[in-house]
């Protein structure tokens, strides 16, 4: 039974990988061909995936669109070019001027500069316009800490009430999300709190839990957790042989591990259970840029209740999801660079395995985090073709920057040089990946 569901596990993994690479790869390609259109370079290929044709189909204009079996990847093949790279180009001297025109060798520099940038860019929109669309589909919590529902815990009846505005803990002022978070985490794990609330027109204090209590609000992707199969809405009990009631006792308890087996009595929907997990080292990022590595065991930290939210107007919403896409962009460089100086651990690095467990971990928790992982995959992937490599798209344009400088293109000798150096750095970097997948835990 446990082969049977190890299969099924790994088809589901592989399933949702690609569907969110085959997405990912359309619209890049998508943006390649239809810059290229409107710039009259004409597309004869249209394929997601590679090798055999599985399907395919000729357009009014004379291209072809195919799904192919291999599908990790795609290309637009423009007419003219010798290869789906566009980098070697076929002989084109029997053609006419205007013929000359719609091939990608014949067109324009800045015609090919913008049909070569319009992949990546059109991943970085694809992002954009899922975290927009997550934002705006749940909503973004209240600024005053409004409970939009009151969580069942363990041992506590709760006084909570939805529509409760939570003014004060302990007689401390919470007028916001970030004083309430700060005063919650300073308050006593093992005492009573009073909870002071505008509840309709009148102010009333009531006992009530921890406000951060032991409650798993979330599972991350790729975690001991999950892989032990916790779910939002657990509650820890015991840790480690100590008995826990706020979710802050938890980290000191699973560092003080050092990494090994943690056992956890787990309380959900009014019965408890023993789970053992082993706490994996992750890299967190800090407010000061840097970065702590840490054990983890991949538990997310939640409220005594469910935040109201509220519906953001569209262009706070474009605020917002820009200013995810910069957050999560710069966390990216910094870890790449720290993890290239040695100060970050290349564990933290995922290949192809890592892409498709996450994706596939994604998928079980829910289509908002499978949408939020392709969000960040395909900003990945855009970021990742405008490196300056040649076969990716920046190694185009650095090809195209060096024909505005000296008015001539690269020598057919040193594009097939380069384009070797490229092809070997590409597929080092995804070895080497792919061993990380392997060897770190």
């Amino acid at each position: 039974m446990d082969f049977i569901a190890a299969i099924g596990g790994t088809a589901w993994t592989v399933f949702f990988f690609i569907v969110a690479l085959s997405i990912i790869v359309f619209v890049h390609e998508y943006g390649h061909y239809i810059v290229g259109r409107w710039s009259g370079i004409h597309s004869e290929v249209f394929s997601v995936g590679f090798g055999p044709v599985l399907w395919s189909r000729l357009d009014k204009r004379g291209t072809r669109w195919q799904v192919a079996a291999v599908p990790f990847g795609g290309y637009v093949r423009f007419m003219g070019d010798a290869d789906a790279t566009s980098v070697r180009h076929a002989d084109v001297s029997g053609l006419s001027a205007r013929e000359r025109r719609h091939t990608m060798a014949g067109a324009p520099l800045w015609a090919r500069s913008a049909t070569v940038v319009a992949g990546p860019v059109a991943n970085f929109i694809l992002t954009f316009l899922l975290l927009m669309g997550i934002i705006l589909a749940l909503g973004i919590p209240r600024d005053e800490v409004t409970v939009g529902k009151a969580l069942a815990l363990p041992g506590v009846e709760t006084s909570l009430v939805a529509g409760d505005v939570v003014l004060a803990l302990n007689g401390s002022a919470t007028p916001d999300r970030e004083t309430f978070a700060t005063v919650a985490r300073d308050l006593p794990v093992d005492e009573p709190v009073v909870w002071t609330l505008r509840r309709g027109d009148t102010t009333v204090d009531v006992a009530g839990p921890h406000p951060l209590p032991a409650l798993v609000a979330g599972v991350s992707i790729r975690s001991a957790a999950m892989d032990a199969g916790l779910k939002g809405g657990d509650v820890i009990i015991r840790a480690g042989g100590q008995d826990v009631s706020a979710f802050a006792q938890l980290p000191d308890i699973v560092k003080a591990t050092e990494g090994a087996p943690i056992d956890l009595t787990v309380w959900r929907d009014g019965a408890t259970f023993d789970v053992t997990l082993t706490p994996r080292v992750r890299a967190l990022p800090k407010e000061d840029g840097t970065f702590e590595e840490r054990y983890l065991i991949g538990l997310e930290s939640g409220a005594a209740f469910e935040p109201a939210t509220r519906q953001p107007g569209l262009l706070e919403a474009v605020q917002l999801s820009g200013a995810q896409m910069w957050t999560i962009t710069t966390t990216t460089f910094r870890s790449l660079g720290k993890m290239i100086v040695g100060q970050l651990s290349t564990c933290n690095l995922s290949g192809a395995i890592g892409m498709a467990e996450t994706m596939g971990d994604a998928a079980r928790k829910g289509a908002i985090d499978f949408i939020s992982m392709m969000a960040i995959l395909s900003l990945g992937v855009g970021i990742l073709n405008l490196f300056p490599i040649p076969v990716l798209d920046g190694g185009h344009l650095v090809f195209h920057a060096y024909e505005a400088v000296m008015r001539r293109p690269p020598s057919d000798r040193a594009l097939r040089v380069l384009m070797s150096i490229g092809l070997t750095l590409v597929l080092g970097l995804m070895a080497f990946a792919l061993s990380r997948d392997l060897i770190c835990v």
